[in-house]
């Protein structure tokens, strides 16, 4: 009895303050199942109005609010079941760290990730093309870590030893195309595409041309 009592006078969840603490204590006492109901749910909205960072919140988030703040006493047909009372105040699951050390730390395990993902690939383009982005991200890391001493033939040993020689790609035809390089723009288009992006571009500078010219004849007459 005196655990109830201290119960009403005391506010469980301090960020909703003494009035709301107070309308849960009386929601909890009405004698009809119906009504609690219907003003367990216009409370729920008024704790949003009240508290509008609230708003972004899940609603079963206030839910779970509203029965803590009754002491998980509150009888009330809620869109959401009451949450265990056990779980209050137990500690979070230790979150595991990775198993297994990083072969190139300044690479990172996401790359090895990413690496591991290219070997499935069986597609010898689309693996090609995932050796490449793969390789411009650790061209940017190890450019990071060592400025200095930098080769493309660098980072493809490194795609070997990681890949344990199952990713291979031609460290002439990357230096030649600058593959690595993140900075430059590759558009892979069809024969079709680039004839006609060639003609739109010529028909352009032509039409520019006509204008120019067209432009200094008005000013002869001037």
């Amino acid at each position: 009895m005196e655990e109830k009592e201290k119960h009403k006078h005391s506010v469980i969840l301090k960020e909703y303050g003494k009035n709301i603490q107070k309308l849960v204590d009386y929601i909890s006492t009405v004698p009809d199942k119906a009504k609690r109901t219907e003003q367990a749910y216009t409370l729920v909205e008024l704790m949003k109005q009240l508290n509008p960072q609230l708003k972004i919140e899940n609603d079963q988030k206030l839910w779970d609010d509203l029965f803590i703040m009754s002491g998980f006493e509150l009888d009330v047909d809620s869109p959401f079941p009451m949450p265990e009372k056990e779980l209050l105040g137990k500690k979070p699951q230790v979150v595991g760290y990775p198993e297994g050390e990083v072969k190139f730390k300044h690479y990172g395990r996401n790359i090895e990730k990413l690496i591991e993902k290219a070997i499935e690939i069986e597609n010898d383009e689309e693996q090609e093309a995932a050796i490449v982005y793969i390789g411009q991200l650790m061209r940017s890391f190890h450019s990071t870590w060592n400025r200095e001493n930098f080769d493309d033939g660098i980072i493809i040993d490194d795609i070997k030893t990681l890949s344990k020689g199952k990713l291979h790609i031609d460290l002439e035809k990357v230096k030649e195309n600058a593959l690595f390089e993140s900075s430059t723009r590759r558009d892979f288009k069809t024969n079709t595409q680039e004839a006609s992006s060639t003609s739109n571009n010529s028909g352009g500078r032509r039409a520019g041309k006509r204008r120019n010219n067209g432009g200094n004849y008005k000013k002869r007459r001037n």
